[in-house]
Formats: structure tokens, sequence, C-alpha cells
């Protein structure tokens, strides 16, 4: 069997063929999914595993046509390959010298991930938990330019704390703006006002959905006390399919939570694991804080 390992961009994609030791057989490059990339790689062989650069913007459209045309895939994590380039013989980065080390890493590495039939579920909660995130930056930006104008306007006209974030409060600022006189300052304002408003109802909708979305994969998660609808569609975004970690000692490293060995000489110690994403930062803090809060007695 050989590997054929991909490294892939937005309008080419470079194959490498290695056979079980390592060695390269043939490379192709190629400008897109259906430019003879399969055929190829059935005259090199015909018991072939794909290996494919784990960037799922770039390697989604391959992987598809991939599974459909019944091929085996892996995908490779990206940090799996540094030391195949290392301890390779052709110095420099190509494209083939990365397909490569993509080829090379997965015979190495023979528990790589696969694409799974319910992935799909999971990718549609992390756009949704992105696309909310970018909407409620969006809102904060705007909040805070329409408060600058607010205080320029009057100082003295108060607005709570988070205010802006209610429809009560942007209504009570809007009528505000109203009885202002006509001058470009409150225009701007009473713009900024609408676009929070229009913010606000598509970020309390896309709330309905991830809740809904998360009761359905995973209505446990949410009896557990402190761990709202967002927390929780955070998580599942986050790890995926639970089915693909074997053990909870998995899910633990994946999360950046497995403690690491620290110890030196006489001193046995562990520390926490520093490569932690932010949402599993920011979920794990607001889960960890809140139970002993909510939780019953």
């Amino acid at each position: 069997m050989i590997v054929i390992g991909v490294d892939v961009h937005k309008q080419s994609m470079t194959a490498v063929a290695v056979d079980e030791a390592g060695r390269m057989l043939d490379e192709r490059t190629v400008l897109g999914v259906d430019d003879g990339l399969v055929t190829w790689a059935s005259q090199v062989s015909s018991e072939r595993l794909w290996a494919i650069e784990d960037c799922r913007q770039l390697t989604r459209t391959l992987e598809r046509e991939l599974i459909l045309a019944g091929e085996d895939l892996v995908r490779v994590p990206p940090k799996l390959m540094a030391p195949e380039r290392r301890a390779g013989r052709r110095r420099g980065k190509s494209d083939p010298i990365d397909a490569l080390a993509v080829a090379r890493a997965a015979l190495r590495e023979p528990r790589l991930s696969r694409p799974r039939p319910d992935d799909q579920p999971f990718r549609e909660l992390k756009l949704l938990v992105d696309h909310r995130d970018d909407l409620v930056d969006e809102r904060r930006r705007i909040q805070q330019r329409l408060r600058w104008h607010l205080h320029q306007l009057d100082p003295t006209f108060v607005i709570v704390a988070k205010g802006l974030d209610r429809p009560v409060h942007l209504d009570r600022v809007g009528r505000w703006l109203n009885r202002r006189p006509a001058e470009v300052q409150a225009r701007v304002a009473r713009e900024l006002v609408v676009r929070c408003r229009s913010l606000t109802r598509t970020i309390v909708g896309l709330d309905h959905e991830l809740e809904q979305h998360t009761a359905r994969l995973a209505p446990a998660l949410l009896e557990v006390p402190g761990c709202g609808a967002i927390t929780a569609a955070k998580l599942l975004a986050e790890i995926g399919p639970i089915g693909r970690f074997d053990t909870d000692a998995q899910l633990a490293r994946h999360s950046g939570v497995a403690p690491l060995e620290a110890s030196s000489g006489r001193v046995q110690r562990h520390r926490a694991g520093a490569k932690r994403s932010a949402a599993s930062n920011g979920c794990s803090s607001a889960s960890c804080s809140t139970p002993s809060k909510r939780a019953p007695p």
C-alpha cells in the first residue's frame, strides 16, 4: 500500500506518493479536485491511503470528493509535519516538500483522525458559534462608538452598564436623540442605535438556534449547573463528536486540561497544559466558577 500526501492551496494542490518505507514514488500538481488527481493515484497503486493536512477551510472540498470516490483518507495535524521537514534531505520549503512531509507523518502516526459521518452537525454548530462571536464583537465596537457620541452630545446623559444590549435602553436612547436638534453627530448616533438594535435581534435569534442545536446534540450538557446554552454550544463546537475519543485522557489532552509531567531530580510534580484554545479557556472558567453559585445544596 502507498500513502499519498496532499498539500492543498486555494488555487492548486500537490500530491506526493510514497511507499511503506517513505520513499517518494511520484508527484502531481493539479489546479482543482476534478483535474485527474484520483485517476493519477489509481495509476500509481490500487491500494492507497490519502493523507491530507488538517486545514479544513481548504481541504473540505477535497475530502468530500475523495469520500464520494470511495477513497480512504486521514487528516494530518500540521504540527506533525515539522519533524519530517527537519529530517528530510531536501532543504527549504515547497509544495512537494510539504506534501512529502504529510505522507511520511501519516506513515509514522497510525492513529490519525478520519472524516466521520457525524461531523456535519458539529461543523454547523461551530459556524453558528463563530458567527455569533463575530456579531457580538461588532456590536461591542458600535456600542463603544455610540457611547462616545452620546457623551459628546450631553455628558449628563447616563446609560447603565451593558444597557445598550437591551432594547428598552436602546429605545430610550433613540427617543432622546430624536429630541435633539438636527446635527450630524446626532444623526450618526441614531444610525448606530439602529445597527445595535439590528445586531441584538440577530444575536438573540442565534442564541435560540444554538440552544436548539445543543439540546439535540447533547441534552445532558445543559443539565450541568452553570453550563448554559452558549457555553455548551462552544464546548461542543471545540470538541466535536465525543466518539472520536477512546478515553477520558484523550479528551483532557485535546482540551488542554491534562496534567503534564514537570519533574526534575527529586522533585516530582505536574503542571497544567499550556496549549488551550480561547474558547475552551472561556468555557472552562465559566462552567467551573458558576456551579458553586447555582448548584442546589
